[in-house]
């Protein structure tokens, strides 16, 4: 049975538009990089920020082994703000988050999180002093434990097991949904409700700074909306400073009060998530229209 005209216009990748709208990879690296020009200042960085920066990237220059992946990167993000990286695949967009919490090599370059130079702190010490907690893209549960257990987990750094179960505790009062599946193991969960535990098992340690790769990769619709309600009561409700990287550029530069577009290492864009909502140019390369 030959497919409907619908079925014909479907379209995957970064855009969200019709065959006649969507662009190879390939082509969006092209196009992104005549885009960039000489990227923002650290002034328009440090304004997006309101002049306070939380957390700031400083000139970094980050990557793996001896490859250098982030050239003179900075980022400037308040305190209780959220940040959306966008931009295509390999511009170094998880790499950001990395060098953040201590995944990448660093040849040059600084991190801060409030007064706290963190640049050379491994992610134990991010976490424990810099209350800088690391989110993990999809299938970082641990299917064969249980819920409780995997929260307990995420209290590892806590001076004794009692501590991360009261802790844990606080996250069950918070979230009722993850309490009913307390004794459940964390494989049988719905892809949302193991992101909740993902997300969950980070606020164990009441970090200040969330880096969250990738959110809603692999949920359906209704399980996105749910992750970013989440995230927003985080942010609004908690005071929580959010770096973000997401795929789904509409959906992360809604949510972001900040987003940049990386290519190549480099920041090409940055603006308020509306601003780049209404830039034709990200919106051809990455919204789809």
């Amino acid at each position: 049975m030959p497919a409907d005209d619908n079925d014909n216009q479907r379209i995957s990748g970064y855009g969200f538009g019709t065959v006649d709208t969507v662009i190879s990879v390939d082509q969006v690296q092209r196009e992104a990089e005549k885009i960039a020009d000489e990227g923002p200042t650290l002034e328009r960085l440090d304004e997006l920020a309101g002049d306070e920066a939380f957390v700031s990237i400083n000139n970094l220059r980050a990557g793996y082994g001896k490859m250098e992946i982030l050239h003179e990167f900075s980022l400037r993000v308040g305190k209780g703000q959220s940040l959306c990286l966008i931009g295509p695949n390999g511009a170094g967009k998880s790499t950001v988050l990395h060098s953040v919490f201590g995944f990448t090599n660093i040849f040059g370059g600084s991190v801060n999180v409030g007064s706290l130079d963190v640049t050379n702190l491994t992610s134990s010490q991010k976490l424990r002093r810099a209350g800088i907690a690391y989110i993990l893209q999809d299938k970082s549960v641990f299917g064969g434990m249980t819920v409780e257990e995997n929260l307990w987990m995420g209290g590892y750094l806590m001076d004794t097991p009692a501590d991360a179960k009261v802790a844990a505790e606080k996250v069950f009062e918070k979230y009722p949904r993850l309490a009913a599946r307390r004794t459940k193991p964390a494989g049988v969960l719905s892809g949302g409700e193991r992101r909740l535990l993902e997300i969950s098992r980070a606020l164990v340690m009441e970090p200040d700074v969330l880096l969250v790769d990738e959110p809603s990769i692999g949920l359906e619709p209704r399980f996105i909306d749910m992750v970013f309600e989440i995230l927003d009561d985080l942010q609004h409700n908690e005071g929580k400073t959010i770096v973000m990287v997401e795929q789904n550029a509409k959906k992360g530069l809604e949510f972001a009060d900040i987003g940049y577009v990386l290519v190549s290492g480099q920041t090409a864009l940055a603006g308020t998530g509306e601003e780049l909502l209404a830039n034709p140019e990200v919106g051809r390369l990455f919204l789809g229209g």
